[in-house]
């Protein structure tokens, strides 16, 4: 049985932002975690994201100031510590009247934002006129605009890197990463957590591992992982969240917008992003399938409507919508209110202080801007668990493998200017470490015509960064999967890369080709087909796989 014989410090299971954030703490300050996941790093709800690193402006409508407080402290770490990923965003927040939160409301909350992130290197917010709104974003409606607040937060373009790179840091300073590894049991001796039981996917073998101290930090998945030990209530009570990603439209605004809904009210964005449009997001209840979820059409209409409205000119229907997605937020339980005022904050439930069993913990709730603060304080209260004095943490101050040094690296003559940028946004000051793999002649050409992505990242995906499989590879490590094509195209590129560089056989390459294709197929994309339902999407596979597009 594999993993039977060895020992931890503490076991993690979920890979996501915040188990791979966890990971890299207890790592840097000396312990020995297990990293588990049922999937790939940063597979689940980390990539469902709006793609934002902020203070939360809107929770301050919930009296939740220490919440954003932290977020904005974070936020301004992350600018640094990871440097490469996170970028300041400015946002325009548009004002009309009839709108719930008018203007006196707005300048209020931006003048709070401001005095809670007093140590921040971002301008302050500037409150506009209706006329130099409009300069700034011509395509908006001018009917009833009363202003707008200028005001700054952070975007990170591909949050799954940041998992990526705290995993790889992890395994880097002694942390074991496990991917496609279910957890199936939680092993109780004595009134005691002492493992965990499962099987790994991939390999179809069965697996045990044991520790100390467990800590459940699955997202969506932290009650199913439970399952018999007993939890009176649920813990998790997500709701849904999906987006809409479109090419530039006309009146596409140049800088991002933060919009208040007609419908219902909901605060949603328009924001640039990876060359296109992310329109998001919905905010309902959800009790489905966490493992296939999928942009329902009445969500995609209600986005499409009210991005019409607000920027006339743009006429989007659902044949502009290159792709969307969809996921589930991992809000603590609360099985009735308003699902925008469930909190974000994120608790540390120790199982034992609560009836369960000890030496298990898990983690309700969280969210990405503040995942280092919330693996900070995990890992505290493991040291206290353990009965182990560990030191302070470093990882506020300690940057990233792709933010350390200048973010230089050697450009050979083969690179070409598209791949150079892509290679610097995706991996940073690591990017040299990806050139250095170009070693066969056709390793620095470009594998996807879209992003610049050379082949020589596909070898670097599976040897350096633990990718196990052909989506990993393209939705994880080179990000060529959030492209306008969604990878399709490029699939069969990087396929025939691995199997000139890792030896696939030409069935596992056309087996790679169609589980990618299936996968993708739950974001609607436009370049499998138009329309596609949300019914059909998980069983659709194109019949063209091995034919290049």
């Amino acid at each position: 049985m594999t993993g039977a014989n060895e020992r931890y410090d503490l076991i993690v299971v979920g890979a996501g932002i915040n188990g791979s954030g966890i990971a890299r703490d207890a790592a840097l300050r000396g312990l020995r975690p297990l990293l588990l996941d049922k999937g790939d790093i940063g597979g689940g709800t980390t990539s469902w994201s709006t793609r934002l690193i902020h203070g939360g402006l809107r929770y301050l409508e919930h009296a939740e100031v220490g919440l954003v407080r932290e977020s904005l402290r974070e936020r301004e770490r992350l600018l640094r510590i990871a440097s490469h990923l996170v970028e300041p965003l400015p946002l325009l927040l548009p004002i009309y009247a009839g709108d719930r939160r008018g203007p006196v409301l707005i300048r209020a909350g931006m003048i709070a934002y401001d005095a809670l992130s007093f140590d921040k290197s971002l301008p302050h917010h500037r409150m506009l006129g209706r006329d130099e709104t409009l300069q700034r974003v011509p395509g908006l409606n001018p009917l009833g605009l009363r202003g707008a607040a200028l005001y700054f937060d952070g975007q990170i373009t591909y949050p799954e890197r940041l998992a990526v790179e705290n995993a790889i840091d992890a395994r880097d300073n002694g942390a074991e990463v496990r991917l496609y590894t279910e957890v199936e049991e939680l092993l109780v001796a004595g009134g005691k957590v002492v493992g965990v039981s499962g099987r790994d996917l991939l390999a179809d073998e069965p697996f045990e591992a044991r520790a100390p101290l467990v800590v459940n930090v699955a997202g969506a998945w932290v009650d199913a992982v439970l399952r018999g030990v007993g939890t009176p209530t649920p813990l998790m009570g997500g709701t849904k969240g999906s987006h809409l990603v479109v090419g530039p439209f006309p009146g596409a605004p140049p800088t991002a917008l933060y919009l208040e809904a007609k419908r219902d009210g909901r605060p949603f964005f328009v924001i640039p992003w990876n060359g296109q449009y992310l329109i998001g997001t919905t905010d309902e209840r959800y009790g489905g399938d966490l493992d296939l979820i999928v942009a329902s059409d009445d969500e995609i209409d209600y986005l499409l409507a009210e991005t019409n409205r607000v920027v006339p000119t743009a006429r989007l229907a659902r044949p502009d919508v290159l792709w969307t997605y969809a996921g589930v937020r991992p809000l603590p339980h609360q099985p009735a209110g308003a699902t925008g005022a469930i909190t974000r904050r994120h608790v540390i439930h120790d199982h034992a202080g609560h009836g369960g069993p000890a030496g298990l913990v898990s983690i309700v709730g969280g969210k990405l801007t503040t995942y280092r603060e919330l693996a900070e304080q995990t890992v505290d209260a493991a040291g206290r668990l353990l009965a182990r004095a560990l030191p302070r943490s470093t990882t506020g101050n300690e940057p990233l493998p792709g933010a350390s040094g200048d973010g230089t690296f050697p450009v050979t003559g083969a690179l070409e200017l598209r791949s150079t940028d892509h290679l610097r946004r995706v991996y940073g000051s690591a990017a040299g470490a990806v050139v250095a793999r170009a070693v066969s002649p056709g390793l620095p050409r470009p594998f996807d015509p879209v992003s610049g992505a050379i082949g020589a990242e596909i070898p670097y995906a599976f040897e350096r960064e633990g990718a196990r499989t052909l989506a990993d590879a393209l939705l994880r490590r080179t990000m060529v999967g959030l492209g306008p094509e969604v990878g399709i195209g490029a699939d069969l590129a990087a396929a025939e890369v691995a199997r000139q560089t890792l030896g696939w056989s030409e069935e596992r390459a056309e087996r790679e080709i169609r589980a990618y294709r299936e996968f993708v197929s739950r974001y609607r994309p436009r370049s499998l087909g138009d329309a596609l339902s949300p019914d059909s999407a998980a069983d659709h596979v194109t019949m063209a796989v091995l034919k290049p597009r």
